[in-house]
């Protein structure tokens, strides 16, 4: 089940814990985010939030020395894991923390970090089981989105979108929020270790028959924010390809994938 955000509804401010009876963590996949870190966590709601968790890639700038200048919780590969992987640690420690809610944002300061509680009401409210905010229901090639990038989320999207029956306005969000029950639920830990692991936890997600919100979020690029290059966002639009057409073996029973069961 799919619903969509008729109009940008934020920033939630003011607000408080307004969810007294949830936990709340915002976790962080972060790598090299040292330039762009403490403005992300400036503008996350702080009153909102029950713990904020960065989980970082063995970065090989002082991010982890910020994180803990701001006391932050903080968590750190040995090496180099990926994307997905980092993730993974960031889901498997707030789910073994007690969290009711997590919502993923990346600190590079793409995504506005005002906006986490339109993440959560959702959620917290029984309307949505995942949220997810998109830069698509905005504009963002007026927020620096290269041009490239735009059009491969579009196509990539229009295909995911045939492919699962849905209406999404994009796929490829990297700011996302899923109750307890969602990551309890899927083989998360099953994914992919790199950039496609946002895509397969989709093709999870559906499988699962959860329920789906999404929100707009305004982005902003700029040379201290981190980005995917050309090479990079082809071999990520192949991996998508990859993904659904697992999805569609796997849904039509012609062959099974144990992360999706």
């Amino acid at each position: 089940m799919f619903e969509k955000a008729a109009e940008l509804c934020y920033p939630m401010q003011g607000m408080g814990r307004l969810y007294e009876d949830k936990k709340i963590f915002v976790v962080m996949p972060a790598y090299n985010a040292a330039m762009t870190l403490e403005k992300t966590y400036a503008d996350i709601p702080q009153d909102a939030v029950d713990e904020i968790l960065l989980v970082d890639d063995a970065s090989t700038d002082n991010t982890v020395q910020i994180a803990r200048k701001l006391n932050l919780k903080v968590v750190r590969h040995s090496s180099n894991k990926g994307y997905g992987a980092n993730q993974k640690t960031c889901y498997n420690n707030a789910l073994s923390n007690g969290a009711d809610i997590i919502a993923m944002l990346h600190p590079d300061y793409q995504y506005d970090p005002r906006i986490i509680l339109d993440l959560v009401e959702p959620i917290a409210s029984g309307r949505a089981e995942v949220v997810f905010a998109s830069r698509m229901l905005g504009n963002p090639l007026s927020g620096g989105m290269p041009l490239y990038k735009f059009v491969f989320n579009k196509v990539l999207t229009a295909v995911e979108n045939f492919a699962f029956g849905t209406n999404y306005s994009e796929f490829h969000t990297g700011y996302r929020a899923f109750s307890k029950k969602v990551l309890s639920s899927i083989l998360f830990n099953l994914n992919s270790d790199d950039f496609v692991f946002d895509n397969e936890i989709i093709a999870q997600l559906h499988l699962k028959d959860f329920r789906i919100y999404e929100v707009p979020v305004e982005t902003r690029y700029g040379k201290d924010v981190s980005s995917t290059t050309f090479f990079v966002s082809v071999r990520y639009g192949l991996g998508v390809l990859k993904t659904i057409a697992k999805y569609i073996l796997h849904k039509h029973r012609l062959f099974r994938f144990r992360e999706f069961l």
